[in-house]
């Protein structure tokens, strides 16, 4: 008989048959166009980074961290019964979207591809990644998103995922949509919060993992770029004036270990991301900024690879969703 996690609340059950293992051992340039300069990529730690606000963001943007972006936007996408947004709008009614963070592109691009009625579709980022072929409602703009923004440009609903650890000051940030939100309009944050934790009891604190993850908090802190921003959200569009202010939460497992198929699904993936995507998330932070040895990172990433695929652990993370409305 399957095994059930503590029974407060809405748990996941675990997989106690599974076996299998996918794992393997005014500065502003919004309207300048993408110049060599920031076309330029930094290389560190055998890495590739963006050069444009070089620093800004402490993670790789090379083709390996692409590919690992793409498969946490499809993660997300799972996570929210295949959905690209939870905010109750209809942007084939001609809205005008921005996407926060774009990334690859991918989710600017499937909602363009879901809704060709959307009048405009905007994906902002510091790295030049994203694809020439688009589809012909969606753009790409590299810019820094906590530089003053234009002016006259507003939006009908903004989409902002996974920006953890990117940005400095956030309730900022949550004012500047506020003010280039059309009266009426949506603002959608999509971030996990970043705590890891078990139903069971089954996560210990010295957990691979768990030091991985509570490294990463501390170095993104030390720069002043929170790799936590998610429990603060409600409390900062609130702050902000939005209303009809609404969270809702996903569990995340980490590992094959889940009984249900799509969060067995999702975990797979997850457990994937750690496993292939460990290198990115320690390589600046634990060395650049914690000022570890590149031998202490490697024996670290080692132990997280063999945490994830160990069965006994049942790790999670909380995914939520903030959607609030600016009035009326």
């Amino acid at each position: 008989m399957a095994n059930m996690t503590a029974l407060l609340g809405n748990t996941v059950e675990i997989d106690s048959s599974d076996s299998d293992s996918a794992l393997g051992d005014d500065t502003s340039t919004y309207n300048t166009s993408i110049g060599s300069s920031i076309r330029r990529h930094e290389w560190k730690h055998g890495r590739r980074y963006h050069s444009y606000q070089a620093g800004t963001y402490n993670f790789p943007n090379d083709e390996q961290e692409q590919d690992r972006l793409d498969m946490i936007h499809y993660v997300y996408y799972r996570a929210l019964h295949d959905r690209l947004f939870l905010a109750p709008i209809d942007p084939s009614q001609g809205l005008r979207v921005l996407d926060i963070g774009t990334g690859t592109g991918i989710w600017s691009m499937e909602l363009g591809d879901q809704y060709p009625g959307a009048s405009v579709i905007s994906g902002i980022d510091l790295s030049p990644i994203q694809p020439a072929w688009v589809p012909a409602n969606v753009k790409f703009l590299i810019d820094d998103v906590e530089l003053p923004w234009p002016e006259s440009q507003t939006y009908d609903f903004i989409h902002c995922r996974y920006m953890a650890g990117s940005i400095k000051d956030w309730p900022q940030l949550i004012r500047q949509c506020y003010e280039h939100l059309e009266p009426g309009g949506w603002l959608e944050l999509q971030e996990s919060a970043n705590q890891l934790y078990s139903e069971d009891g089954s996560l210990k604190p010295d957990n691979a993992i768990v030091r991985m993850m509570n490294g990463l908090m501390e170095a993104c802190e030390k720069i002043g770029r929170t790799m936590d921003p998610a429990p603060s959200m409600k409390n900062w569009v609130q702050d902000a004036g939005f209303v009809e202010i609404k969270q809702e939460s996903f569990k995340l497992p980490v590992g094959s270990w889940p009984k249900d198929p799509r969060l067995k699904e999702i975990g797979l993936l997850l457990g994937i991301n750690f496993v292939e995507g460990v290198d990115a998330f320690t390589a600046a932070p634990f060395r650049d900024v914690l000022g570890w040895s590149e031998v202490e990172v490697q024996v670290l990433n080692a132990s997280v690879k063999n945490a994830i695929r160990q069965k006994d652990a049942h790790p999670l993370f909380d995914f939520l969703v903030t959607t609030a409305q600016k009035p009326a």
